[in-house]
């Protein structure tokens, strides 16, 4: 583990570096949004949910906020030196981040909670191997 700062890069590549991760997981996002659209204001308000479900007006503001603290976090470990581990956390990111969007695919695009549920296990076991990961390298980013 690294609890160093890493060694600084140029700004300008530092910058695309951050612009990168923003901007793909805001696509990721987007795309989710675009599978979530079609069936939240018509099938999933069918759906029996528990009392403890959040409103539906919370789901944008937290979720943007989570994805753009994982670009953050994936950020830091891209600034990173390359050394053991780094290329593996980042590989985890993408997976989980793929794995993220499959879920809205699965469950509101088609609209088949049953498979989003096993491929919920999926997200959550690489979710969870991503966050130790990018902890082992840089404690910021693991939390």
């Amino acid at each position: 583990m690294n609890d160093q700062p890493p060694a600084p890069l140029p700004q300008k590549k530092e910058i695309a570096g951050l612009v990168f991760f923003v901007v793909l997981v805001l696509a990721v996002s987007a795309l989710g949004s675009a599978f979530t659209a079609s069936s939240v204001g018509t099938w999933y308000q069918t759906l029996n949910k528990p009392s403890f479900n959040p409103p539906d007006w919370l789901f944008a503001p937290v979720w943007t906020a989570l994805y753009l603290m994982m670009a953050f976090a994936a950020w830091r470990i891209w600034r990173l030196p390359a050394q053991n581990g780094r290329a593996k956390a980042l590989l985890l990111f993408f997976a989980q981040l793929a794995a993220n969007l499959a879920w809205s695919g699965l469950f509101f695009g088609l609209r088949m909670p049953g498979l989003a549920f096993v491929e919920i296990i999926l997200l959550l076991a690489l979710i969870f191997l991503t966050m130790m990961a990018f902890w082992r390298l840089d404690r910021l980013a693991g939390a």
